[in-house]
């Protein structure tokens, strides 16, 4: 009868359920033992879940109501990453402390129970607080450019290593203090088993300190053929979401070892370069005729840019027995300069590029392929889609410019080129 009243008081421990139920296992001891181990053992994780499942309601209730009254972006970042949950965990701990004495000579390894899980709600906690800082930082405009996920990252990269050698300490029942001096002697492994980590965590600091990359840069890396906008800089890896919306991950340190290109230039200058290059057929170049000059003069700054030509012949020739044909002949006027002429001033006079720019319409070297003719410009954007069209625009006007004047423009043989060859020659 004083068993039942001691349960009903509240003291309970191993004797006490040993007692209870040793009518039911006679004079086996080790049985009973265990049993009774077991039933008390149940009793405590049952007491630590309705525990935990009361406080974790009960700070649901509360913590809303302090949210919505707080103006700190902190605390509902907090909430969202579930802070609360994880903080109802320090509840059970307290209980298995306290459930301790009544396990007898078990309480050493309820103990350790206890250390454990303390370890594992600790590690989870800070977690949970470091990515909450993380994603407050991140709502701020210096994250861009200073981010800060890789030291967090680090530091639980640290706190891992820490717990698990806290743990081991539970476990063999050694101080954890004395297990950190002998990391100096698995400093090899460590650097081993942690280059990628090490290397990230270096390739990052680089990165931020000198400003190379931001969150938000567009940049190509050619080893890994990667190209898009950087959406994280992490530990190891940076990621990267490209025109197609697919994500590409690169090592960090691969952007320190290799070279890599941030068009971030362009997009604070709020103007995209446009560099092309198209091929005439040298054989289709010729000089204008009479007919062709003066049908070129009623174009007004095609007019201008003849009678420039035109007297800088006139003062170079002698003053006796010039004709027309000999002034026509001297000047030389071919009609790829006349594409070159038409096409730089209708580059000049799109309202969509930059006239403080360079824009240049130029001959290069000749190829294999032809007459090289390059158009350099910059756009007044850097959106993808508005970029193309304004390219496509002065591309099209170039290429019915070019075929008006009887140029063509160089592409390689086809079969059906081939095919019609030989039909020919049949």
């Amino acid at each position: 009868m004083s068993n039942y009243l001691n349960i009903w008081k509240g003291n309970i421990n191993l004797d006490i359920i040993s007692e209870l139920i040793k009518g039911y296992f006679k004079d086996n001891q080790t049985i009973l033992k265990y049993f009774s181990l077991i039933i008390l053992s149940i009793i405590v994780v049952l007491v630590c879940l309705l525990a935990f499942h009361i406080s974790k309601k009960l700070i649901k209730r509360i913590l809303p109501r302090y949210i919505n009254q707080s103006i700190s972006k902190f605390s509902s970042i907090l909430y969202e990453h579930g802070f609360q949950e994880k903080l109802a965990h320090v509840i059970p701990v307290i209980i298995i402390y306290l459930s301790q004495p009544l396990f007898n000579e078990y309480s050493d390894f309820i103990k350790k129970v206890a250390d454990t899980y303390f370890v594992i709600v600790f590690v989870i906690i800070a977690i949970a607080l470091l990515d909450s800082i993380n994603e407050l930082y991140k709502q701020f405009e210096i994250s861009k450019t200073r981010p800060i996920t890789p030291i967090l990252q680090i530091v639980k990269v640290l706190l891992f290593i820490v717990a698990g050698i806290v743990f081991v300490g539970i476990i063999i029942r050694q101080n954890p203090l004395t297990l950190l001096g002998g990391i100096g002697a698995l400093s090899a492994v460590f650097s081993l088993v942690f280059k990628d980590p090490i290397l990230g965590f270096v390739a990052g600091v680089q990165l931020t300190s000198t400003d190379m990359l931001r969150v938000g840069d567009i940049i190509t890396v050619p080893k890994y053929n990667a190209e898009g906008t950087v959406t994280d800089i992490g530990l190891t890896t940076i990621s990267l979401q490209a025109f197609d919306k697919k994500t590409v991950t690169i090592p960090s340190y691969s952007l320190i070892t290799d070279s890599f290109t941030n068009y971030r230039g362009m997009q604070d200058s709020g103007a995209r370069r446009f560099r092309r290059i198209f091929y005439i057929d040298i054989n289709s170049i010729k000089l204008c005729s009479k007919e062709d000059i003066e049908k070129f003069k009623k174009v007004e700054y095609l007019n201008e840019h003849i009678n420039k030509r035109r007297e800088k012949v006139i003062s170079s020739l002698p003053d006796s027995n010039i004709t027309e044909e000999d002034i026509i002949r001297e000047m030389g006027l071919t009609n790829i300069e006349i594409l070159r002429v038409c096409a730089q001033k209708y580059v000049e006079a799109h309202e969509e590029i930059r006239k403080d720019m360079t824009l240049v319409v130029r001959q290069l070297s000749p190829e294999d392929k032809g007459m090289p003719i390059e158009i350099y410009a910059f756009t007044d954007t850097t959106t993808w889609v508005l970029y193309e069209r304004i390219q496509e625009e002065i591309l099209d006007h170039v290429y019915y410019l070019a075929s008006k004047l009887g140029l063509k423009l160089y592409q390689s043989p086809s079969s059906s080129d081939f095919m019609n060859l030989i039909c020919y020659k049949e």
